[in-house]
C-alpha cells in the first residue's frame, strides 16, 4: 500500500527526518517508537503532506506528489492527540466533516455520506451523543468523535499521532481496540506513533524503531522491540524497568 523511499525533512539547517525507508502492506498496524525527537510525528506528518520533504512516497502505486489534495484526502485518514474547537459544534456536525474530501454542496449529506457518518458514530459508541456539543464532552469522547470522523472519511491509510496519550488506561483501550477492528476489513492499514511500548506490543503487527530522524530497526514488532535494539535507543534497560513495574502489581 504504502512505500516510503530515503524521506528526510529539515526545519531550516536542522534536519530531523534523515533518509527513512519503510514499506505498509494491507492489513498491516506499523508502529512508530524511539525516543522524544527521534522524528515520528515529523515523519507522519511528511506523509500527510503537511511539512516539506524530500524522497519518494509511493501510495497504492502512484508518486504521492501527483495525487491531488482531494482525493488524497480520500485515501489518507490523520488523527493527532490535541484538537482546537473554537465553537459549539454538535458531535455528528464533527464526524460528518469526515467527509468533507467527497465535496459537493451538501457536504458528504447524501446517502453514502450519511451511512458512512451513522456507521462511524455507532462503532466508536457515539450515537447516542451526536446531538451533543463538543465542548460538553470528556476528553476521551472528544477523542472517539475525531476517531469516527476519519472513519467516516473511510480512507485506505489511517494514521494516529499519538492517539490516546493524554488518556487514561479506559479510554486508550477503547480507542486501539476500535482501531484494530477497522483494520480488519480488506485493503486498510495504520501507521501510528506512540511512547507506550506496551500498546506497540500489543496492537502493532509491525514497528520501526527511530532514534536521531534515522531507522534503527524495522520488521514484525517482536522482531524489532528487542531488549538490545531498545537498550542502544533509549540507553537504559527497558525491558529490566517494565519487570520491575510488573512486580509492583504482582506483590500488590
Amino acid at each position: 500500500m504504502l512505500t516510503v523511499e530515503n524521506v528526510s525533512v529539515a526545519y531550516g539547517d536542522r534536519e530531523v527526518v534523515k533518509g527513512v525507508s519503510f514499506a505498509l502492506e494491507n492489513g498491516q498496524w506499523l508502529m512508530l517508537c524511539g525516543p522524544n525527537g527521534a522524528g515520528k510525528s515529523t515523519l507522519v506528518k511528511a506523509i500527510a503532506q503537511s511539512v516539506r520533504w524530500s524522497g519518494r512516497i509511493v501510495l497504492e502505486g502512484r508518486n504521492i506528489r501527483t495525487i491531488r489534495p482531494k482525493e488524497l484526502g480520500r485515501m489518507v485518514g490523520v488523527l493527532s492527540q490535541n484538537h482546537q474547537l473554537g465553537y459549539a459544534f454538535t458531535v455528528e456536525e464533527v464526524v460528518a466533516l469526515g467527509r468533507y474530501a467527497y465535496g459537493g454542496p451538501l457536504m458528504g449529506r447524501d446517502m453514502e455520506g450519511e451511512n458512512h457518518i451513522r456507521q462511524a458514530l455507532e462503532r466508536t459508541g457515539m450515537e447516542n451523543l451526536r446531538r451533543q456539543s463538543m465542548l460538553a464532552l470528556s476528553g476521551g469522547e472528544m477523542q472517539r468523535v475525531f476517531l469516527a470522523q476519519v472513519f467516516a472519511q473511510d480512507p485506505a491509510l489511517l494514521m494516529l499521532d499519538e492517539p490516546a496519550n493524554h488518556l487514561d488506561p479506559v479510554y486508550q483501550r477503547q480507542i486501539f481496540s476500535l482501531i484494530g477492528d477497522w483494520l480488519k476489513r480488506p485493503g486498510r492499514a495504520v501507521i501510528s506513533v506512540v511512547h507506550d511500548l506496551s500498546l506497540a506490543r500489543r496492537y502493532g503487527t509491525h514497528a520501526l524503531l527511530m532514534t536521531g530522524g534515522r531507522a534503527v530497526a524495522q520488521g514484525p514488532v517482536e522482531a524489532v522491540l528487542t531488549r538490545d535494539n531498545l537498550n542502544q535507543v533509549y540507553g537504559m534497560d527497558l525491558y529490566r524497568w517494565m519487570e520491575e513495574l510488573l512486580d509492583c502489581w504482582r506483590q500488590a
